[in-house]
């Protein structure tokens, strides 16, 4: 069984991002740059699935030269191979637009199952594996906390409001991880050893067949990014407790208007 897992590089989840907006962006110079969390249960539920169904893991990430990082950790948990993608035209894409480049990737990579985690930490917005299925014609299945290989179908758990459902899809398909699904192992020192010279090839625009034509203009523009307003400080009240419950009911009404 061939599986890919696209990953992710996000700001370590201790970077303090508010005190970097400025001017309607946030400055990401200097921070520590990490392998998404979700993601890495998606590694790990690959892995084990090799394991018990034999196969290739190959990774995939679409970024710039520091993706190679995230990459080199994830070999070594014991991942067979990795793909960088990346192009200065990549640069401004919308989730629509990198599911568009990551389709073009996968069509030149085995597959039978695709995995990702079910959101990025940065944007939270989970929104490209549900794009790329869609690019790709598969079903998909999110939020996966446990999944059975039978044949050419796949029977996972999901979660939903309230509980948990069952899924049975043909395979391929796209499957995105929630926390639940596994325990990610740690890479050993002959994995980390293994893959210190490893070269990881990087596909651009022109390895993949796309041009200017190929890649849309982003549906959604990101106009600002702004530090949310201080909170005005509270109120006491004091009085008679007739008095201060009558100008309590009056604050509501007139200025909170929540009543």
């Amino acid at each position: 069984m061939d599986i890919v897992v696209l990953i992710k590089q996000v700001p370590d989840t201790a970077t303090r991002i508010q005190d970097r907006v400025k001017d309607g962006r946030v400055d990401l110079d200097g921070v520590t740059w990490v392998t998404n969390p979700y993601d890495e249960y998606a590694v790990e539920e690959a892995l084990r699935l090799k394991e018990k169904h034999g196969g290739a893991v190959t990774l995939v990430a679409l970024g710039p030269e520091r993706v190679q990082g995230a990459l080199k950790d994830m070999l070594a948990l014991g991942a067979d191979e990795a793909v960088q993608v990346w192009d200065p035209s990549f640069a401004a894409l919308d989730a629509g637009g990198v599911a568009r480049v990551l389709a073009a990737a996968l069509g030149k990579l085995p597959h039978q199952m695709v995995w990702a985690g079910w959101k990025g930490v940065d944007d939270d917005q989970g929104l490209v594996p549900i794009y790329l299925a869609e690019a790709l014609g598969l079903p998909h299945a999110s939020f996966v906390v446990a999944v059975e290989v039978q044949g050419d179908r796949a029977i996972v758990r999901r979660e939903v409001e309230g509980g948990k459902e069952v899924l049975e899809l043909p395979l391929p398909a796209v499957f995105t991880a929630q926390k639940g699904l596994n325990e990610v192992r740690y890479a050993s020192l002959k994995g980390i050893m293994a893959v210190k010279r490893k070269e990881i090839p990087v596909w651009d625009a022109a390895a993949l067949g796309l041009g200017a034509a190929d890649l849309p203009a982003p549906a959604v523009e990101l106009v600002a990014v702004e530090r949310p307003p201080e909170r005005a400080h509270g109120r006491v009240l004091t009085g008679a407790p007739e008095e201060t419950a009558a100008e309590l009911a009056r604050l509501l009404h007139e200025e909170a208007k929540v009543i």
